[in-house]
């Protein structure tokens, strides 16, 4: 039977710990000789929530060191990766980690302390665990007390996706961590999540969402009162930081349980399919029926079922056209397509909760992989931010398509890509003109200030949209064509010379941009 010692606070987690780790070993509580595994679980700071104690973890981090065990288990957390807007979501452990808050400096210093305490040379291997929020009553994590708690202050506006660890779960990943031969680092996490105000209403706490500007006096104020750290904790609320547990389950074969944790029955990235139907049944319905007088042609091209690319071009700087194009295909198709969207769309209060909730995921490789993954329909504008800020002139001239990374991602997930355009878009908030404003650029990360009449309510403009046939590229190359740049630009451009033939002759055919339809 092997020796393992366990070190960390007496509560409810480390009793879970130890009496599954009693189930296959002997587990001690003092450091001795002749040690199979040391697994070392951090004090918290008590007042300053979710902080490790660091001068603790370097006491006791120095006499596992003596000790001498073979393998050592550090139970860091996955507050590694702060919460911010651009965070991609589900990111795996090879991230990189930006440490922008005290909770993401303290938990990476403490896994330095145990790198330097416990380098290669000295025989111990190290595996560093990273666990999303454990909820247990007497935790003082920030967010386990703020879902145990009677009363719970949110922020107005936000509603991020969290994930959820019951101690049975941590318990079972640190007995798999002892056990098996893996090492390094692994998170910890089920395999879903579910918005912060779903948890909240399932804890039976009760949420009072306040402005940011009210949350930032107050916990400035607890600050100085040596209470909490302000930043940390309003970032945990404000902003999703989900983490990936692939590698912990094909490596180590950890199953996460289901209680608070696995299939919540929610959309991991926050779409409510409900929230898209209520206002598919009011504020769209209205939008496209009666103020833009949508016609639409060529719905018969987008899969009925199976993945696909969307390709698209998206003018305006408020994003109407996507929207529409989701009410569009989920009243009339019954789908619902997930769009690969900038980080600034989720920056702002109410417009995060808004384009989440919509199924709007941020823009990278691996969130479109897992939307196709999936066999759902990817939504992308390859021109980018730049096709949004079009100046009115040349509205209806494609843009460049960036790195093509839309046809890398349909030859990666064999996956057929659909065309389409929409003329009439840039009529709605036309762009006559730019200022470039140094602060207004940084705090809203888009490339300037467009003067774009009327600027709120958009002007009733005629809307036609154009779905084209499939591109089966999937069938014509296979997925190592994705690494093949010729075979991607190729197919890029045969893409854009489509679009452009289809919007040209649309252009044509219209006679004005409030009224008429060019498919009379």
């Amino acid at each position: 039977m092997r020796t393992v010692l366990l070190l960390g606070p007496d509560d409810g987690v480390t009793a879970a710990i130890a009496a599954r780790l009693a189930a296959g070993s002997e587990v001690v509580r003092e450091p001795r000789e002749g040690l199979d595994a040391a697994v070392y679980r951090p004090r918290l700071r008590a007042r300053k929530l979710g902080l490790p104690d660091l001068e603790e973890a370097a006491e006791r981090l120095r006499a596992c060191a003596a000790a001498r065990p073979a393998k050592l288990v550090l139970i860091s957390s996955a507050a590694v990766h702060s919460p911010r807007y651009n965070h991609p979501g589900h990111v795996g452990e090879a991230f990189r980690i930006s440490a922008g808050t005290p909770f993401a400096r303290a938990w990476i210093e403490l896994e330095a302390l145990a790198e330097r305490l416990l380098p290669p040379e000295s025989g111990t291997v190290l595996t560093v665990l990273r666990p999303v929020a454990v909820l247990a009553r007497d935790s003082p994590d920030y967010l386990s007390r703020l879902l145990h708690g009677k009363v719970a202050f949110t922020l107005a506006g936000h509603d991020p996706s969290v994930q959820l660890l019951t101690p049975d779960d941590l318990a079972e990943a640190v007995a798999l961590a002892v056990e098996r031969e893996g090492s390094g680092v692994y998170h910890v996490a089920p395999d879903g999540a579910v918005p912060l105000r779903a948890a909240l209403r399932r804890a039976g706490a009760r949420r009072v969402p306040l402005p940011l500007a009210v949350q930032r006096l107050a916990r400035a104020a607890a600050s100085r009162l040596g209470w909490g750290d302000p930043a940390g904790q309003l970032d945990v609320i404000r902003y999703s930081s989900t983490v990936s547990n692939r590698k912990i389950k094909a490596e180590l074969g950890f199953e996460p349980g289901e209680p608070g944790a696995g299939d919540s029955g929610f959309d991991p990235y926050g779409m409510d399919k409900d929230y898209i139907a209520a206002f598919g049944r009011t504020l769209f319905r209205f939008l496209h029926r009666r103020w833009w007088r949508i016609e639409t042609r060529g719905l018969e091209h987008v899969p009925r079922q199976g993945r696909a690319v969307l390709v698209g071009m998206h003018r305006g700087f408020q994003p109407w056209d996507g929207v529409m194009i989701l009410h569009t295909i989920a009243t009339q198709v019954g789908r619902h397509p997930r769009f690969l969207i900038h980080p600034a769309l989720i920056k702002f209060p109410f417009l995060a909760n808004y384009m989440t909730r919509l199924g709007g995921i941020v823009a990278c490789q691996e969130n479109a992989d897992w939307v196709l993954g999936n066999d759902e329909l990817l939504g992308f504008y390859p021109e980018g931010i730049r096709g949004a800020f079009s100046m009115y002139r040349d509205a209806y001239k494609l843009k460049k398509f960036g790195r093509d990374e839309f046809v890398k991602m349909a030859l990666r997930n064999r996956a057929p890509i659909v065309p389409f355009v929409t003329l009439g878009s840039a009529e709605a908030f036309p762009m006559l003109g730019k200022i470039e404003w140094r602060w207004f650029k940084k705090h809203t990360d888009w490339p300037f200030l467009p003067i774009a009449p009327p600027f709120v309510i958009p002007l009733p403009s005629k809307w036609h949209t154009r779905f084209l046939e499939p591109m089966p590229i999937h069938l014509q190359y296979p997925p190592e064509a994705a690494d093949d740049p010729a075979v991607v630009r190729e197919i890029s451009l045969e893409v854009r010379r489509r679009m452009e033939e289809a919007l040209q002759e649309m252009l044509r055919k219209r006679k004005s941009i409030f009224f008429g339809s060019i498919w009379a």
